[in-house]
């Protein structure tokens, strides 16, 4: 039905203007019914939309809390590791550990994209945890721990000369306790070599089995046996 004009109203009778009045307050009352159910379909909508920004909101909080959670126990394993790998190291790797920079994921490749924390963790427990195989003791490690017995050894000698004639120099009772110190010092200087060669064994990661002491501490021994027989046989009686 068109709209009604001024003209229109002029012309029409009484019963023409009551039934399009009717007919406008018909059209009048659909339109405010659909405006209800417009805004009652955004309200709807709106609170939907309310709803779901506040699950995403919890969610995101629990997440937050999640990743709190896991960047402390993240942290707190890096430092079980970082002690671990300076008590196997010593006080040099704490002095170091000084100038490091913070702690930061390392430069990935493409393929390393989808690496957590926990892969680097793994990758550094299981390079703190290594340890190498030691190494066979060779034939030139032989020859230094015989070199070092046979040193022990003359110095074994050395050492005993010395207390015997500072002894007989000074009298009195360092005269009578100096032969029992010149033995202890004759078997003194094999240990040392022992001690000597278990640090060089140390500096090349071999081990120092029971023959290699044998080795050095029998070739002492039995050097400054032979040594100082042979000086108290060339000394004169």
């Amino acid at each position: 039905m068109s709209e009604l004009q001024p003209a229109d109203f002029e012309r029409a009778d009484y019963r023409t203007v009551l039934r399009r009045l009717t007919s406008l307050d018909e059209k009048a009352s659909g339109l405010r019914a659909e405006a209800r159910r417009w805004y009652a379909d955004r309200a709807a909508a709106a609170d939907a939309a309310v709803g779901e920004a506040a699950g995403q909101l919890e969610a995101a909080e629990r997440a937050v809390r999640a990743a709190q959670r896991d960047l402390e126990r993240v942290d707190a394993r890096a430092a079980g590791l970082w002690s671990d790998f300076v008590h196997r190291v010593g006080p040099p790797a704490e002095r170091f550990g000084r100038t490091l920079p913070p702690a930061s994921i390392p430069r990935q490749r493409a393929d390393e994209a989808d690496r957590d924390a926990e892969d680097y963790l793994k990758e550094v427990e299981n390079r703190v945890r290594y340890t190498p195989p030691a190494r066979p003791i060779t034939l030139g490690t032989k020859i230094v721990f015989g070199l070092l017995g046979l040193a022990g050894g003359l110095l074994g000698v050395i050492g005993n000369l010395m207390v015997r004639r500072t002894g007989t120099a000074a009298g009195g009772d360092w005269q009578q306790a100096a032969p029992v110190v010149a033995l202890l010092v004759l078997l003194l200087f094999p240990v040392l070599a022992v001690v000597a060669a278990k640090l060089i064994a140390d500096r090349r990661d071999a081990p120092l089995d029971t023959s290699a002491v044998v080795t050095v501490l029998g070739t002492g021994l039995v050097t400054a046996g032979l040594l100082f027989a042979a000086v108290l046989t060339a000394q004169p009686t």
